[in-house]
């Protein structure tokens, strides 16, 4: 099991989204825990830990790190937004 951290960055988008996404997405990063690079999640370009995955039209952004056992949550955005 891994241990999820949150950044700001990622609270402050988790406020904005509506409850239906809040809830879908909440469900998502809880499975990371378990499995922290699911069927569909991509790795990605340029970086060494980075890692995205789909949840509806929005995009979580995270780094894995295997020694700490430890997720970090850098963005939770529209698919249009997350990539700027």
């Amino acid at each position: 099991m891994h241990d999820i951290y949150l950044e700001r960055a990622a609270e402050r988008d988790l406020k904005k989204l509506d409850p239906v996404d809040f809830d879908k997405i909440i469900g998502q990063i809880k499975a990371l825990s378990g499995n922290p690079r699911p069927s569909g999640c991509r790795k990605i370009r340029g970086s060494v830990n980075d890692w995205c995955i789909r949840a509806g039209t929005y995009r979580i952004i995270y780094e894995i790190d295997d020694k700490a056992k430890s997720i970090r949550i850098y963005r939770i955005r529209h698919r249009k937004e997350v990539y700027r």
